[in-house]
């Protein structure tokens, strides 16, 4: 059964500021900070608990594959999302097209960008899949726009991509943890977790779809990428692993006992109610903002972003809001551990200086 979404802040959170910033990292819950506590006091006092556990990462790339609706075997564990993105990059042919929208997060650009012999094109989000072609291999984008919280139409970009025989890539770095996410239409998804996932930087997740796992060349592929990893540790790996743990990298342990209690607790208290819990305070702001003469980027996710207001970040940092300034815009990010007063505090401190 779900867990009352009031009981779990109160018992997991203790932010120090009125922190409307998860868009850039999101607050660690206090029994994510015990499981890195206990690591790292292990590994100080040299206990082979300090090591790290394997089996727990296991349960992590478990509980993030329930997480977006796909097999545990489609997904493989990393330390950072433009790491994934690159090794899509890599598997593209020379000359081959990939399809951006204008603007979108650097990770899932540059990578393409940097190999120097792809072709990279960009249209605008809202009219993605009309821009879809013949000559288009790859479509990569971001399910949720980072600067100002804009909703790609994943359905209509993928079923342009299926029409024209495209491979489809999502980051789904600023849905996944909010949003009703589901990894299985995409070829490939990638996710960074320090953010709505409520963990550290060094855990991140890439899913592959079966059929497009043969599509990609393990690249950094060590030990723990084989089949039976212990039986890989010196000389060539005897059976690369048979799912899209091939394409796993040696984890963070830091991260990754971070991130186990943290996805039991988006378990627990469910996607749907965060979702509509983060989206009514979305909707209480732009209202606020709206009575101050203020217009806000359209739409209807977590994040809202204002455009003129960006010089305003460091003023409210200062007196204890956190937002963040990217694109020219103010950005505030609202999550499980938001409240209304949050937001009101927010609008005050608008207010004040309006």
């Amino acid at each position: 059964m779900d867990l009352p979404l009031a009981e779990a802040t109160r018992a997991e959170f203790a932010p120090s500021t009125t922190y409307l910033n998860t868009a850039t990292c999101g607050v660690l819950p206090l029994s994510a900070v015990a499981a890195v506590r206990e690591l790292a006091e292990a590994a100080g006092a040299g206990a082979p608990a300090g090591f790290g556990d394997f089996d727990r990462v296991d349960r992590v790339r478990a509980a993030f594959a329930r997480l977006v609706g796909v097999d545990t075997g489609r997904v493989a564990v990393g330390s950072a999302v433009a790491t994934h993105v690159g090794l899509v990059a890599a598997s593209l042919p020379s000359g081959a097209e990939v399809l951006c929208p204008e603007g979108d997060f650097a990770s899932v650009i540059n990578p393409f960008v940097v190999r120097g012999d792809l072709t990279v094109r960009y249209a605008p989000l809202a009219a993605l899949a009309e821009a879809v072609g013949p000559d288009t291999a790859l479509v990569s984008l971001s399910a949720v726009q980072s600067a100002d919280g804009r909703i790609a139409d994943l359905a209509a970009v993928r079923a342009a991509t299926a029409a024209h025989g495209a491979r489809m890539l999502v980051d789904a770095t600023q849905a996944a943890g909010w949003f009703p996410f589901d990894a299985s239409p995409y070829d490939y998804t990638v996710t960074a977790g320090y953010k709505w996932l409520l963990g550290a930087r060094g855990a991140s997740y890439l899913t592959v779809s079966c059929e497009a796992q043969d599509s990609l060349v393990p690249l950094h592929a060590g030990w723990v990428a084989a089949e039976s990893m212990w039986d890989a540790t010196y000389g060539p790996m005897p059976e690369l692993a048979h799912g899209a743990r091939r394409f796993d990298e040696s984890p963070v342990f830091l991260a990754y006992h971070a991130a186990e209690p943290s996805l039991a607790l988006l378990e627990r208290i469910g996607i749907d109610a965060v979702h509509a819990h983060n989206t009514a305070l979305a909707a209480r702001y732009r209202a606020g903002l709206a009575r101050l003469g203020h217009e806000p980027v359209p739409g209807r996710a977590a994040i809202v972003s204002v455009p003129g207001l960006a010089g305003r970040q460091a003023s409210l940092q200062a007196a204890g809001i956190a937002t963040s300034a990217r694109a020219g815009l103010l950005r505030a990010s609202f999550h499980l551990y938001t409240t209304e007063a949050d937001v009101d505090r927010l609008l005050n401190a608008l207010e004040d200086r309006a």
